[in-house]
Formats: structure tokens, C-alpha cells, sequence
């Protein structure tokens, strides 16, 4: 079997503590941020169910409140998957924004892919926009499961169950 070398893929190549430390967005410079804080949490596939490692997930989000310029939360995070593909933020449960469901937004980096990939973690189904833009047989894949220790959301790059992803 070959080996791919850094010749052979797509950079960038991003050292291991490139994503360390930035996500929990439940404080900001040393103060608690006000709202429910919860954890998100899921595992990132590639086609043949593998795990990714290294994945450099990026998520950016309203405040509890609905509000993406509060000055009281940061709403932006960093987190990289582990060899087991699984990556974790500790952040709060957003509010709605005007007419849009409560939701996160995901920005998927990792090194041999094409272009940068975007998606959204929804709570639960309802009227939204952009959800409205997906399929309906596939909404559900862009809802995230309630779990004991918070909320999983698995994305499954391609394949069967593929998570429904945004151009910029």
C-alpha cells in the first residue's frame, strides 16, 4: 500500500495544538458568560465510516440570546478531532436569531480537501431558511441528537448519510 506524502495532498497541514484551548466559549477573559452551557460534541467520518483525525472544526454562533454581537460571548470556537474523529465545544445554547431557528455553524478544515466545507447543527426541526433550502428527506440529517452529556452532532463527509453542506 503507498502512502500519501506532503507532495501528493492538499495543505494546509495544521499541527496538532493548532485547535487546543479554544474550545469552551462558556468564558470570556476569566468571567462565566451568562446563559445555559451546554456540550457539543460528534464524530467527523469520511466516506467508508473511517474516523478523520485533525479535523479542524470551527464553529461560530449567537449568544443565548439570539445576538451575535453580544460583548459578553465570544460566539466564535476552535476544537480538532481526535484519532477517533471526535471533536468537543463547550459553549451555551444559542437563542433564535430573527427568523431563523436556534442554530451553530461549522467550518470544516483539513488537509487534501478541496475548499473549506460549511454546515449547520439545528436543535430541533422547524421553519428556517436555510434549513427550508435542504431537501426534506434530509433535514433531519442537520439536527443534532440529545445525549446525557449535552448534544451530538456526527458529519459524514460523503457517502450514504453524507451531511448536507453550504458554499460560502
Amino acid at each position: 500500500m503507498l502512502i500519501p506524502t506532503g507532495e501528493m495532498t492538499l495543505g494546509p497541514f495544521f499541527p496538532p495544538e493548532f485547535a487546543r484551548g479554544a474550545n469552551d466559549l462558556t468564558v470570556l477573559e476569566g468571567r462565566k458568560v451568562p446563559g445555559e452551557v451546554i456540550e457539543v460534541s460528534g464524530r467527523i467520518t469520511q466516506l467508508d465510516a473511517r474516523p478523520l483525525d485533525n479535523v479542524v472544526v470551527e464553529i461560530w454562533q449567537a449568544d443565548s440570546r439570539g445576538r451575535y454581537d453580544a460583548p459578553d460571548f465570544c460566539g466564535w470556537g476552535r476544537a480538532a478531532t481526535d484519532p477517533e474523529g471526535v471533536y468537543r465545544f463547550r459553549t451555551l445554547k444559542p437563542g433564535a436569531v430573527e427568523g431563523r431557528l436556534a442554530h451553530i455553524n461549522f467550518l470544516l478544515l483539513y488537509s487534501g480537501l478541496m475548499r473549506q466545507l460549511q454546515t449547520v447543527m439545528y436543535f430541533e426541526l422547524g421553519a428556517d431558511p436555510v434549513l427550508d433550502a435542504v431537501p426534506a428527506a434530509r433535514r433531519e440529517l442537520l439536527v443534532a441528537k440529545k445525549i446525557s452529556t449535552g448534544w451530538r452532532f456526527d458529519i459524514r463527509l460523503r457517502g450514504e448519510g453524507e451531511t448536507p453542506f453550504f458554499d460560502d
